[in-house]
């Protein structure tokens, strides 16, 4: 019996202990946040929902009820001004829509990316995600090294040679489009221009056939998954801890096995066949080899490595291009007259030809101003962050070193004070004798982590938008609404459902 009193006390003191350790625990805790508070409260933002929480809870009720964050964020911009302060937790992240601390920060090496978010890509739900990629990489001289073997392929040499490729699978979605027409079909022409940019980036970087417009594939749904998943992981820290997310995180972790898997067996037959001595394509898939052969031993990471650069590629290299494509063709439903305006030019450039050139692109000066319109309004990579590697001031507020800056062109896309009528869809802002805008203007980002593939994204872009121009006309179907999707990247809600008929029918 003294054994059992003796053991009840031991727990019992046990109990009391942990209790004090976790009470003393959460009060510093609590004195960290309000340091953190006292710290970056001379930078004005909207009031916090709560001391612990700060403006988490707005933040989860936006994306709980399907709304745009990014909305909020314009809200605030247009409230608090230049620069204003988010608080989650212990953490805070200042947005910036100041073109001179923009060029300041992002223009210079001296700041890398912002460990609080992209620390986050390297897993998803405990499974490796985008981990030290291209676009996730801190460290600035392990980045230099990747972006400096990736650049020739990503020269405008071999840009020139992939217009073969650019032609034959937007004339696949041609011929398509064109049995949708003659069936009096509707059209979901966001899942259409999805297949087709998916195809141009596993052909051209990976030596991949996957024909998605006449065979099913698991892929653009694993790319969904992850990139929704990828959403919630960073903005939300306890979305995985909840018991009726199970099965979403499930399916998440699921997609990015598909994912590595895929670009496992991928990297591994073009390194055998590289080692035979076969011919291969000097293509992404290549580089990504090279890469890691540039190491003196092979390692488990540096396997892990290229897959790492697998899946920046392959989910980077198509979903941007692909919703920039959809919101292009949604904007167009609005404006026929800048609609009438390109097939004039499409006529004048490339007539009827179905292989359009690279030089033809050059001549197609409105299309580009209509897309880079697009880009404004619809930053389908809405913003990106950096980690403040020296104390600035921006609009005369001191900003700490070691703070977390996040830079939206969606939000700078759409402020009066840089875009005269900012939601008006009006290409002429990037006519060629038109003010270029002063670093407000940063859909592909800017400086030296600039996106590696924006002219590669743009030539595909023209390629399909002037081929469809060439040969139909298009409407949305009733209905469908003009909202914007929040996915980690930016598309439209309702997918952009359009009935199509052929030009030579209407004249």
């Amino acid at each position: 019996m003294a054994f059992f009193d003796l053991l009840s006390n031991v727990l019992s003191n046990a109990f009391i202990a942990l209790l004090i350790l976790l009470l003393v625990a959460f009060l510093g805790y609590c004195l960290y946040i309000k340091y953190t508070h006292m710290k970056y409260d001379h930078i004005p933002g909207p009031p916090r929902d709560s001391f612990l929480l700060g403006h988490s809870p707005t933040i989860l009720r936006i994306m709980r009820e399907g709304g745009m964050l990014h909305d909020k964020f314009l809200e605030w911009a247009e409230i608090y001004g230049p620069v204003y302060r988010i608080n989650g937790l212990h953490l805070v992240i200042l947005n910036v829509a100041c073109p001179e601390a923009t060029k300041e920060v992002l223009m210079s090496a001296k700041h890398p990316k912002d460990g609080s978010t992209y620390k986050k890509l390297f897993y998803l739900f405990g499974k490796r995600f985008l981990g030290n990629g291209l676009i996730t990489a801190q460290d600035h001289e392990m980045w230099y090294k990747q972006r400096r073997i990736m650049d020739p392929a990503f020269s405008s040499l071999y840009l020139r040679g992939l217009m073969g490729t650019f032609n034959e699978r937007a004339e696949k979605m041609m011929e398509r489009l064109s049995e949708i027409a003659d069936k009096n079909m509707e059209a979901k022409m966001l899942q259409l221009v999805n297949c087709v940019t998916l195809d141009v980036i596993a052909k051209v970087a990976f030596g991949v056939e996957l024909d998605l417009l006449n065979t099913t594939s698991p892929f653009p749904k694993a790319i969904e998954v992850c990139l929704r998943g990828m959403t919630y992981y960073v903005r939300d820290g306890f979305f995985q801890l909840k018991p009726k997310n199970r099965p979403f995180v499930k399916e998440v972790r699921e997609a990015c096995h598909l994912l590595r898997s895929t670009g496992a067996k991928w990297i591994h037959q073009r390194k055998t066949a590289m080692q035979n001595g076969e011919e291969v394509p000097k293509d992404i898939l290549t580089h990504i080899i090279k890469t890691s052969a540039a190491e003196e031993t092979m390692t488990e990471e540096n396997e892990k490595f290229m897959l790492d650069n697998f899946v920046t590629f392959f989910i980077a290299g198509q979903e941007t291009t692909a919703n920039q494509l959809a919101f292009c063709i949604m904007e167009l439903t609005r404006h026929p007259e800048i609609q009438e305006k390109l097939r004039k030019e499409v006529e004048e450039v490339i007539g009827m030809k179905q292989e359009i050139s690279y030089d033809d692109l050059g001549k197609l000066v409105y299309l580009s101003q209509v897309l880079k319109e697009t880009l404004r309004l619809y930053s389908t990579a809405p913003g990106t962050s950096r980690e403040l590697g020296e104390e600035i001031t921006i609009d005369g507020i001191r900003i700490p070193v070691g703070t977390s800056l996040m830079f939206s062109s969606y939000v700078c896309g759409r402020l009066e004070r840089f875009f005269k009528d900012p939601l008006k869809f009006d290409p002429d802002r990037f006519h060629p004798d038109a003010p270029k805008p002063y670093y407000c203007y940063y859909p592909f980002a800017l400086g030296p982590r600039s996106c590696l593939g924006q002219n590669f994204a743009q030539m595909e872009a023209k390629v399909v938008m002037a081929k469809l121009i060439q040969r139909f006309n298009w409407e949305l179907v009733p209905g469908q609404t003009f909202e914007i999707e929040d996915t980690g990247t930016l598309r439209p809600k309702s997918g952009v459902v359009c009935s199509v008929k052929h030009r030579k029918n209407d004249i």
